[in-house]
């Protein structure tokens, strides 16, 4: 019904629905102030027809059909808001409607909603007050609707989040400390604060320049007031830092216990709380709890058993800063305390662990200074737990033990590998509508590729079959839209395969499929956008076709988990095509040609099969299977001394990416495809859109590992100088796909490794040993390409020390090695000319652990020159290690790595 028909209709009920209609008038207008009062004199009745008719005209809203002048649908929405809060019969129909997304309206509208629900009971008003505060994002923007409501009913509403936060924002100003003062909730509020998983973000602000607007220092002003408990305080900051979190969680709590300086007897009170906080919490609180816990120990208020548990849990972190605190604490205490050696002593072998063979060293330091404070159990339990250390420090142990330490039979090296990955067959799609709706309406399908190219397959076919019941069935499963209530969002988005949901209820504009079926690109494109907008032309081509003759199953659905499609498959599915008389559609058979295993042994059976189908696509596909490179890429990375002009923290316009020229590609290929036969100019281009996504490059190009590099270089590229995530995601994939590796493979390890994202990092790590695991790995053509990005500064060396350590802690010390001693040698070169490279000890420090490991030997240029100059500084130690071990292995025969 249109509004012209409902305020038609709003004048046939006598005085009453003359009511109705004014309220409803106003509600149109966008008249939020006048509703409270034309709502007062309306009875139940009236309400409840006046409710009818607002239900109406917010599904009206909801469909676009306000958004013209002279109406402004905000404006329309908040009336409403305020109309339905005040008509609404129970509270639980009333949550519904305040909650609602749509109806998401400014904070004056809150109060005025409060004043149009009228004199409602205290029941009544708890109820909704519940309800509402129940739901976190309504609860942070209705502070003064919920606020009022508690205040109406008298009564105490359990704090929540969402309350807190929206408390939190209208709290915060410049007469903080008064306002809590004033507000009897205060400490129950306080005291949610403090405990909650995430607090709000102003609470946890530094001083900054208005520090009366401070919280922790407000919190600490009315703890001295006694408007607070200390003692409640102080117990749920502590437990809070106990529960662990991110730090951004963790400031709040942290910068309270500060400002309240706990005394001896507090911190003794808390000794247990303290120790599980410096062994677990992020640093900046771990830090803390471990200054707290040195100074009860410097009192003697810290028992012996509690500082070797406290020892353990310390000794196990990474920061090496904490690590060397602990160790000198309990030398304090053992200088102090010689009888306590037997109970600290065999924890402190937890650092002979450590990958920092400094710490080891202190640590074996540490042990032997009291090693005749303990009993001969306790000194075979310390030899045993030797083991532990790096190689290098083997005759130390030795020299200290003796024959406590024991001979170790000495076995032969063995690379470790992860097992060469095995093509996952995909699975059929869905053999059932209620099967296939249930694939679609996951919220997670696009994130995995070969569950959303089962379920877009099974789409088609299903809809081929009986395109009414499909229909239905999605209308049953999606009564709200999952792209929203406007069809003509397509427009700007394809939403992914909600655009063939469209498709196939009948939705899309017509003009505007045809426009995104033909859509090309321009040659400055980035290269990951044309990645996303192959799938995007394929899904536009789906939704124009779902449910008809033309398409009946998809030629590009992946036969192997990479998205690779066996060659006899597809020549059987061009079979299937050809005798039902179709012809295939255009993206669809171009994304199969892409995906098409051209390595795979079968592939010349498959050409002949094809060129007997007697069918242009037979033909296409008999001829791409015979051609060794259809398509193909070179890359070359500027490096920063070619061009000064390019900007330092802009790497991905230093990536020249050439396609070549593949003129059968750009012939027969849609214009989505075209980029892929040579239209992007070779030339360093920039990306300034979010990259999306990126679980769906990989299965574009499976069967050309090198073009798909370098596809993802200037996205990988831009990790590695930028705090941007996620950009090696599809890195695992690349690993397991076909074709050589060459330059581009390799840079996109490179700069993969030297991620500013541990986890990017880490896939990096995997996808190097894979390619290792595969007889793949070009290790010196990575370590060559490693060596002059770290020397420009491109690639960091401790993000590269990182993931050099934790692949050769997998057991591949030989593949890193020989990683590293391709990389080395010109940078050893700078270290003793100019001025060495910042964190080369690092690398160092792994490579020394890799030699020591896999017993490799020989000479590494540069190496002795380095090692032999003046000084105590990591990267000298380490050289000197490297060298050392380097010297002990040259006699080794090693067993042949992976």
């Amino acid at each position: 019904m249109r509004g012209d028909d409902v305020a038609a209709g709003a004048g046939d009920g006598g005085e009453e629905e003359s009511g109705v209609g004014k309220l409803l008038a106003a509600v149109r207008a966008g008249e939020s102030g006048r509703v409270p009062a034309l709502l007062e004199p309306l009875d139940s009745a009236a309400r409840e027809l006046a409710l009818v008719r607002l239900k109406a005209l917010r599904a009206e809203v909801r469909a676009g059909k306000w958004a013209t002048p002279p109406y402004v649908p905000d404006r329309i929405r908040s009336a409403l808001y305020v109309a339905g809060a005040g008509c609404l019969p129970t509270p639980a129909a009333a949550a519904s409607w305040l909650g609602a997304r749509d109806l998401q309206v400014r904070e004056e509208d809150k109060s005025l909603a409060l004043a149009a629900i009228g004199d409602r009971d205290p029941e009544w008003a708890a109820d909704l007050a519940g309800r509402l505060a129940g739901r976190r994002t309504v609860a942070e923007n209705s502070y003064p609707l919920l606020h009022g409501l508690i205040v109406r009913a008298g009564r105490t509403v359990p704090p929540t989040d969402g309350y807190v936060t929206g408390w939190a924002r209208h709290l915060t100003g410049d007469r903080l400390v008064e306002r809590l003062r004033e507000d009897p909730r205060t400490p129950v509020l306080v005291a949610h604060a403090l405990a909650m998983a995430e607090a709000p973000e102003r609470l946890a602000r530094p001083l900054g320049r208005r520090p009366e607007g401070h919280w922790p220092s407000a919190l600490r002003t009315l703890v001295g007031e006694g408007v607070l408990d200390r003692a409640r305080v102080l117990d749920v900051c502590v437990s809070r830092l106990l529960r662990g979190g991110p730090i951004r969680s963790l400031r709040l709590p942290l910068e309270v216990v500060r400002l309240l300086a706990p005394d001896a007897e507090e911190l003794r009170a808390r000794i247990p709380d303290w120790i599980g906080i410096a062994a677990d919490a992020p640093s900046p609180a771990a830090g803390y709890a471990q200054d707290v816990l040195v100074e009860a120990a410097s009192a003697g208020a810290l028992p012996v058993g509690a500082l070797a548990e406290m020892t353990a849990g310390v000794l196990l972190r990474t920061e090496k800063k904490l690590v060397r605190a602990q160790l000198a604490l309990v030398g304090k205490v053992l200088a102090r305390e010689p009888e306590a050696a037997g109970e600290l002593l065999p924890v402190v072998t937890e650092a002979f662990g450590n990958e920092d063979t400094e710490i080891q060293e202190r640590a074996l330091k540490l042990v032997g200074r009291h090693l005749p404070d303990v009993d001969a159990r306790t000194r075979r339990e310390l030899a045993g737990a030797a083991g532990l250390l790096s190689p290098t420090h083997r005759r130390a142990a030795e020299a200290l033990f003796g024959a406590d330490l024991g001979r170790e039979v000495a076995l032969p090296y063995e690379e470790i590998l992860p097992p060469v990955p095995e093509a996952q067959l995909v699975a059929p799609p869905a053999t059932t509508v209620e099967a296939l709706v249930a694939e679609l309406v996951v919220k997670r399908l696009p994130e995995d590729p070969v569950a959303f190219e089962r379920a877009l397959d099974g789409l088609v076919r299903h809809a081929h079959r009986d395109r009414a019941a499909v229909a239905e069935a999605v209308r049953e499963a999606f009564p709200s839209p999952p792209w929203g209530q406007e069809a003509h969002c397509f427009a700007h988005e394809t939403h992914g395969v909600h655009v063939v949901l469209a498709g196939l209820l009948g939705l899309l504009d017509p003009a505007l499929v045809d426009f995104r079926r033909g859509k090309g690109h321009g040659s400055d494109i980035c290269l990951h956008q044309a990645l996303s907008e192959v799938l995007d032309a394929r899904l536009w081509e789906a939704a124009a076709l779902v449910g008809t003759d033309a398409l009946p199953f998809l030629l590009a659905a992946p036969t192997r988990h990479t998205g690779a499609i066996d060659p006899l498959v597809l020549v059987e599915r061009l079979r299937e095509y050809g005798e039902a008389g179709v012809e295939p559609a255009p993206a669809d058979l171009a994304q199969a040609l892409l995906r098409v295993e051209r390595a795979d042994p079968s592939a010349g059976r498959a050409a002949e099969e094809a060129a007997v189908l007697g069918t242009p696509a037979g033909r296409r596909l008999a001829a791409w299977l015979r051609e060794d490179a259809p398509v193909g890429a070179t890359v070359r990375f500027l490096r920063r001394d070619e061009d000064r002009t390019l900007r330092r923290y802009h790497p991905f316009d230093r990536a020249v990416v050439d396609l070549g020229e593949h003129p059968a590609v750009r012939a027969e290929f849609p214009p989505a495809f075209q980029w892929l036969g040579g239209t992007l100019e070779a030339a360093p281009r920039r990306c300034s859109h979010r990259e999306e996504g990126r679980a769906q490059w990989a299965p574009v190009l499976p069967a050309d590992r090198e073009l798909l590099a370098a596809c993802l270089l200037p996205a990988i590229a831009h990790s590695a100088e930028a705090d941007a995530r996620g950009a090696t995601e599809p890195l695992t994939a690349l690993a397991e796909a076909d074709g050589p590796v060459g330059r581009a493979v390799l840079l996109a390890l490179a700069f993969g490794l030297g991620c500013v994202d541990a986890d990017d990092r880490l896939r990096a790590v995997d996808a190097v040993l894979v390619l290792a695991s595969r007889g793949d790995l070009d290790a010196r053509g990575l370590g060559s390409e490693l060596a002059w990005l770290v020397a420009e500064g491109s690639v960091k060396p401790n993000r590269l020390a990182d993931a050099a350590r934790t692949a050769a802690a997998t057991g591949a010390y030989g593949t890193v090695w020989a990683v590293l001693a391709a990389m080395l040698p010109g940078l050893l070169e700078q270290a003793t000319t100019a001025k060495p490279v910042h964190g080369l000890g690092e690398v160092l420090a792994v490579a020394a652990d890799c030699v020591e490991r896999c017993g490799a030997g020989g000479e590494l240029a540069g190496l002795e020159a380095l090692a032999s100059g003046r000084g105590s500084s990591q990267l000298l130690a380490q050289a000197r290690r490297l060298l050392d071990a380097l010297r002990q292995g040259a006699d080794q025969v090693l067993t042949e790595t992976g």
